[in-house]
Formats: structure tokens, sequence, C-alpha cells
């Protein structure tokens, strides 16, 4: 049941992303966050219910709910123009909270695939916070960028690997995440700086609270 809501994640990551690059409109985007978020919080109250006391599923379901909150919060921000300042400190507390579960599952669960994968989140959430919370709006583009891309790399692609049977080799996963997002993220930096035009005026980019630039 983990699995396939970790998959709908990566949808709704991918359209997030999109709409801060401009491409889908704020509101159009707000169901998808309140379905995905419903689910993420209907999953892991049921995994709860049927872990007969097991530590292992609890604190496994207990992190789903960082996010499930995340897209509730969001769509219905997004649906009433509210201030993104909540949605952005919340964020920062999850940023802080994945680097937990990403020591977990290095460390206690043997699983350093998702180790990574939980560091992906926690720098994402990161931008969230900088972007929504502290209003950073020159990183806009960038955190689009990276939160389509984690849509796929951390969430999509694992959730289907697992579904299939296919997730394998969490090692070699592991050190290619890894590498992937170094090379990635960083190259991402020069190609969304916030450039100027000639007139010196800065250019707009989208934000999930603003509409997005027309042309």
């Amino acid at each position: 049941m983990g699995t396939v809501g970790l998959f709908y994640v990566g949808v709704v990551l991918f359209i997030n992303g999109l709409m801060l690059l401009g491409l889908v409109e704020a509101k159009a985007a707000a169901p998808l966050n309140l379905f995905v978020g419903a689910f993420q919080v209907i999953a892991p109250t049921y995994l709860i219910f049927t872990a007969n006391g097991n530590p292992a599923q609890i604190l496994a379901a207990s992190g789903l709910y960082l996010f499930g909150f995340t897209y509730l919060y969001v769509g219905i921000g997004l649906l009433t123009g509210m201030d993104t300042t909540g949605v952005g400190y919340y964020s920062l507390f999850v940023a802080i909270a994945a680097l937990g579960y990403s020591w977990v599952n290095f460390a206690l669960v043997g699983d350093p695939a998702f180790g990574v994968i939980w560091l992906f989140w926690s720098f994402l959430w990161g931008l969230f916070f900088v972007l929504l919370g502290l209003k950073h709006e020159g990183l806009t583009r960038y955190t689009g960028w990276v939160t389509a891309i984690e849509g796929w790399v951390t969430a999509a692609i694992p959730a289907f690997l697992l579904l299939t049977g296919l997730w394998q080799a969490p090692g070699t996963y592991a050190v290619a995440l890894a590498a992937f997002g170094i090379v990635v993220f960083t190259a991402l930096v020069p190609v969304t700086r916030h450039h100027e035009p000639r007139g010196g005026t800065p250019t707009r980019t989208a934000r999930p609270d603003l509409p997005a630039p027309a042309g």
C-alpha cells in the first residue's frame, strides 16, 4: 500500500514541479495534491492500525504523514490563495525530520538507496522552505526542476521497481542516485539562475501563489 502511494507521490511532485515552472496553472494542480495528500494520510493510518505493534512497520508508516500533510496543505493553499509562509515553515520541519529517516534507512534498515532518497527529500523540502517560507523567489525555476526530477527518481521509478520485484540492488541504486543528484542538481544551478533582461527589470518566475507569466 505504501509503495502504491509512493508511485503517486511521483505524479504529484512532477505536476508541482511543472507548476513552479509556469507550465501548469496553480488551481489546476490543487485537486491532485488533495487526492494524493488524502491517500498519504489514509494509507499510513491503515498500516499503523494493522501493524500489530510492529515497530518497524509503524516507523515506516509514520514518515508518510510528512508528505501527506504537505500535499493537503499545498492543495488547500492553491485553492484558497492563502500565504505560503505556513507550508514553507512546515517544509523546514519535514526537511529536518527527513534527515532522521535517512539515518534510519542507512543504520537500522540497511537500505542505503532509500537512505539517499530521504536525503533527496530533505534537500527538496529545504528548497520549499527557502522558496515558500523565506520568499526567495529567485529559486523558483531551480526548485521547479528539482521537484519535477525528484518525482521520477525518488518516487515513480523506485515504486515501479518495487512493485515489479526489480528493486534488488539497493547498494548500486544508492551510488547511482547519489551521483545523479550531485551532477544534475549542481548543473541546474547556472542553468536556472535568475537573469535580468537588458532593460534591467528582473524577469518574473512562476510561484504557487501567483499566476504564471504570460508569453
